[in-house]
């Protein structure tokens, strides 16, 4: 069960890294849009985990690749937005998130292309 304040700072963290992705996007990653599709941070707040969603799917673990090296530059840049709104700023941890993927697959077998998922 999430308390008030984790749900709060979910949301907190989603935008803020949200808002970091688009305008990095715009400078650096022309033609690659990445969606933070959720954000869990633990009870003691101390850990955020980032699901992406990452399109084209193509590039995905380039792109994921790059993200993770980058991490402590991700973590200062929150720390700049939200560090007025909270104690101490989170580790984060990132993650695919790979649903985008599985309903591609699922809705193209229904339609009868490509090799069935439930195989």
């Amino acid at each position: 069960m999430l308390t008030i304040r984790q749900v709060k700072i979910n949301k907190l963290i989603q935008e803020v890294m949200s808002e970091i992705f688009r305008q990095q996007a715009m400078d650096a990653l022309k033609g690659i849009l990445i969606t933070v599709s959720e954000v869990r941070v633990t009870p003691d707040l101390s850990i955020a985990k980032v699901y992406l969603s990452v399109f084209p799917s193509h590039v995905k673990q380039n792109v994921f690749k790059e993200i993770q090296e980058l991490n402590p530059w991700y973590r200062k840049s929150l720390g700049e937005k939200v560090g007025k709104q909270v104690r101490k700023i989170p580790a984060i941890h990132f993650y695919l998130d790979e649903s985008l993927d599985e309903l591609e697959k699922i809705e193209k077998s229904l339609r009868g292309e490509g090799e069935n998922p439930f195989k």
